[in-house]
């Protein structure tokens, strides 16, 4: 009657090792991917929206590549010194959202300012609708992975 040995081979056991170091990834990249699912989603649960910062216009306050979150307030609840996300007017020459600070309110004219512009916005404008969102919060260059997967190329590579 021949024995065969009871502990594995040295062989078996790096395999092992390596399974268990694979397992082991795989399971922290799915917590990352819930994670970030979680991040993605939860702002919306509770009623904020969401902004990616594509500019300079307030670096310092918010850096190129920052999420900004935004709660819808009631225009008549904006103060001087809110952060406010809009379109500015025609006149502008701009056709894209800008988040900048509210530096004067006169009756329903409104005029904004980045933080990192040495001047007032050119222009004012009314806010037309009765609700207007107002940053409450920020997470530094997360942004660029939403600008990253804004590319059709880097969606379809991962």
């Amino acid at each position: 009657m021949t024995l065969l040995p009871t502990t594995p081979s040295p062989t078996h056991r790096s395999r092992s090792g390596a399974a268990r170091a694979r397992g082991v990834l795989v399971n922290l990249g799915l917590g990352l991917v819930m994670l970030a699912a979680l991040a993605f989603l939860l702002p919306s649960l509770m009623g904020l929206q969401r902004y990616v910062i594509m500019g300079g216009s307030m670096e310092g306050t918010y850096d190129l590549g920052s999420v900004v979150f935004e709660e819808v307030v009631p225009v008549e609840e904006l103060r001087v010194g809110d952060v406010i996300t809009y379109v500015p007017p025609a006149e502008s020459g701009i056709d894209t959202l800008v988040t900048h600070r509210i530096t004067e309110i006169d009756g329903a004219d409104f005029r904004t300012q980045g933080d990192a512009n040495p001047a007032v916005d050119p222009w004012t404008f009314q806010l037309t609708a009765a609700t207007q969102p107002r940053v409450v919060a920020h997470v530094p260059y997360v942004g660029f992975a939403f600008m990253a997967l804004a590319d059709r190329g880097t969606r379809m590579a991962l």
